[in-house]
Formats: C-alpha cells, sequence, structure tokens
C-alpha cells in the first residue's frame, strides 16, 4: 500500500482492450492505484518484482506464462503480494489449480465489475474471495492425475509440437518426453496425445 493509503495493483490480460477496461475501472477506486499493466505473463512477472504491488489480478491464458506459472513464482519469491484470477473459466480444475498455484481470489469475468474491486480490497486484507457455488463443485470434482511435468508436455503436445521440440523446449531427451506423454495418456484413458490434451483442457487441468 502507498504512503497515500492506496492498494497497489498490477493488471495482467493478454486483450489490449479488455485490459485497458479493467483499469479503467478499478482507476475510479479511491483507494485503489494501478501501478503496472502487462500483456503477456512474463511483462507481468517482471512488474511485480520491479514494483512489489499488493495484489496482481491475472488472467489465466496469457502468451509466454500461464497466469498460474505467474502466480506460483510469485509465492516462492513475493509471498506477500496477493494474486486475484480473473477468467472466463468456470472450471473445477481451473480453479484447484490457481489455488494449488497460491491464488487468493478467483474470478470469473462475466460477474458485475464492481465485484473485482471488492475482491481486490478483501484478498489485500487476508481473505480468500472464490465464487461459492464453483468452490463446491470444485472440491467435490474429480482429481487431476497429472504432474507438473506431464501438464506442461501435454501442453505442448496438444499444441502440436513434436516430441523433439517439447524436449528441446524442456532440455529433456525425446524418451523421457514419449515416457511422460505414455503416462498421460494412460492417466487419461485417452487414444492418443491430442486426445489427452483435449480431455485434460476440457477438465481444467492444462
Amino acid at each position: 500500500m502507498t504512503a497515500t493509503g492506496k492498494i497497489r495493483v498490477v493488471l495482467a490480460e493478454d486483450q489490449a482492450m479488455v485490459l485497458g477496461a479493467l483499469a479503467a475501472l478499478l482507476e475510479l477506486e479511491a483507494d485503489i492505484q494501478v501501478v503496472a499493466c502487462a500483456g503477456d505473463g512474463r511483462e507481468a512477472l517482471r512488474a511485480v518484482l520491479t514494483l512489489v504491488p499488493d495484489v496482481l489480478v491475472t488472467d489465466i491464458e496469457m502468451p509466454e506464462m500461464t497466469g498460474l506459472e505467474v502466480a506460483a513464482r510469485i509465492r516462492e519469491t513475493h509471498p506477500a503480494v496477493r494474486t486475484v484470477i480473473l477468467t472466463t473459466f468456470a472450471r473445477p480444475g481451473y480453479l484447484r489449480r490457481a489455488l494449488d498455484a497460491g491464488a487468493r481470489g478467483y474470478l470469473l469475468k462475466d460477474r458485475p465489475a464492481r465485484e473485482l474491486a471488492d475482491a481486490v480490497r478483501r484478498v489485500h486484507r487476508g481473505m480468500r474471495v472464490i465464487d461459492p457455488a464453483l468452490a463446491t463443485e470444485a472440491w467435490s470434482a474429480e482429481m487431476d492425475p497429472l504432474t507438473e511435468r506431464e501438464r506442461q508436455i501435454l501442453q505442448r503436445a496438444g499444441e502440436g509440437r513434436s516430441t523433439a521440440e517439447i524436449a528441446g523446449a524442456l532440455r529433456l531427451s525425446e524418451g523421457t518426453v514419449r515416457n511422460y506423454l505414455s503416462e498421460a495418456i494412460a492417466k487419461l484413458g485417452a487414444s492418443n496425445r491430442v486426445d489427452a490434451a483435449r480431455i485434460a483442457r476440457t477438465k481444467g487441468w492444462l
């Protein structure tokens, strides 16, 4: 919080128009100051590491790094910075992953705009802000069977990358990548890597 008593916020959203609208909405609040806006996950992480805001508000799906990856990194390096996930994904799998990554809030973009500012305030005070119906559904939903490494590899496989490309990106051998893919395919009861990625994405595990 600044000397003027305002809650300092970094916003991360890859759609420029949405990002501008969110910044304008929060700036209308007398007790909230938007100190930076980021269009991708890596930029958001840099802004947080440099400015150390009170709250990060981020989407999940973004270029470079996902909002969940950013939240996990922030939890390790700056645990006092609170993260609010603002997304269209009303899937229990995403909520569980967000909480595991250290997010303190999980809001859907179709909620009234005033709820975002309220969520920022409540999260800043140390509270959790999660849609009750979604939270109940999340904890009764099927458990995510994937490991983080399987998720990383399956995500790239679902994007159409070859085994060699995945191996190069993650600094693994091609054989290791194939083994992880086989494990993920078996766990999900899928017919191939594309089918496995589809199933995992539908359930919110990617």
